[in-house]
């Protein structure tokens, strides 16, 4: 079987290796398990490698380089017009050799992947709608067409769109899926974590507006200002590191607030495991990864209510929905910080129910994906 990924994610080499963001390929490594051979269509750049790479496993694969492309300014659109031609039919021709055509959305190549796919409504398809999918969502006209074309059942046939969360009124194409980071092999006892000594909050992820990692150190500013006894480690890098920098120092937070940087999946690990909240004050999400993952380790998440995130924390049965207030926000977390037995009962909730979606288990449902 030739599978065939369209991707907006950006590859490059590490050596021989063809690497790409981690936890996409990690994700994807698992797909390729099933298959014979491997195309990818996606942009290339030459950059240099970082722990938050990692490389295909895969010994036959293919690589379609495609310039990136974007509609952010003007000076974009008019360059994307003479470029758009160009990569849709180098997608047109990976799909006429591909057996099974899979689709990473949303994004700009997934958008074009969406529209190629039309042409072959006899191939089995899937696509990773990676993004929200709440129908009430605002986002921008790019993602609201593509799920348009991914629903519509006489546009996008023989294929299963994975989205995250269920949502009313679907088409029957849509499939409520989800993402996994651990093996059952993983599942060892952990505990919470005693909340009378420094209690120590984890920002992980982008450091970019979209996340907002300032309210996340704000938030832990506002308790250290009411005198608990608080500090936050942030991981990612990102656009927003410079001004992340800048607050901390015209604040003089040094002491308890840390940049950290990239950490790689083991070394995360051992930070969920030492920490008590995990902050991810995002504006969008799919299946934020990391509160899975941090539940999976008992260190207890604080979230915004977007996509399927209230229904990751049961609506605060195991985990903090936040309101993005920051005086009330603060307020719920120093609630739970100062009552050791509901936040034990959230962090067992938390663990338990994050334990259902482990590796094996994602990996069961991809196979009966690409074989049936």
């Amino acid at each position: 079987m030739n599978f065939l990924i369209v991707t907006h994610v950006v590859h490059t080499r590490n050596g021989a290796d063809l690497v790409a963001y981690a936890p996409y390929v990690n994700e994807m490594n698992i797909w390729l398990k099933f298959v014979d051979k491997v195309t990818i269509i996606a942009p290339f750049k030459h950059i240099e490698n970082n722990p938050i790479h990692q490389k295909y496993q895969h010994n036959n694969i293919q690589f379609i380089q495609v310039p990136s492309f974007s509609f952010v300014n003007a000076k974009e659109i008019f360059k994307s017009l003479f470029l758009l031609p160009f990569i849709f039919f180098k997608i047109v021709g990976a799909m006429i050799q591909a057996h099974h055509i899979h689709l990473r959305c949303p994004g700009n190549m997934g958008l074009l992947g969406s529209l190629a796919q039309i042409f072959f409504p006899r191939k089995p398809k899937t696509a990773k709608y990676a993004g929200n999918w709440d129908p009430k969502s605002k986002q921008p006209l790019s993602y609201t067409f593509q799920k348009a074309v991914l629903s519509a059942t006489f546009l996008t046939q023989k294929m299963s769109v994975l989205v995250y969360g269920e949502w009313p009124n679907q088409t029957r194409n849509i499939k409520p899926f989800f993402t996994a980071t651990y093996f059952e092999s993983d599942k060892v006892t952990v505990g919470p974590r005693s909340l009378k000594d420094t209690i120590h909050f984890i920002f992980v992820g982008s450091l970019s507006e979209g996340k907002q990692p300032l309210y996340a150190i704000q938030l832990v500013e506002s308790l250290k200002n009411k005198g608990k006894n608080v500090q936050i480690s942030l991981y990612g890098e990102g656009k927003q590191q410079a001004n992340l920098n800048d607050y901390i120092q015209q604040n003089k937070l040094e002491d308890y607030v840390f940049l950290k940087g990239n950490f790689d999946r083991e070394q995360m690990k051992e930070v969920y495991q030492s920490s008590h909240f995990l902050i991810l004050p995002s504006k969008s999400e799919g299946w934020p990864k990391v509160v899975a993952e941090a539940m999976f380790w008992g260190c207890l998440p604080i979230s915004t209510p977007v996509s399927c995130v209230p229904t990751m924390l049961g609506f605060g049965e195991r985990g903090i929905v936040l309101t993005n207030q920051l005086e009330s926000d603060s307020e719920l977390i120093e609630e739970i910080m100062t009552h050791q037995e509901e936040y034990n009962h959230k962090i067992k909730e938390a663990i338990n129910w994050s334990r259902n979606f482990t590796i094996d288990k994602f990996e069961a449902e991809i196979k009966k994906l690409i074989q049936q």
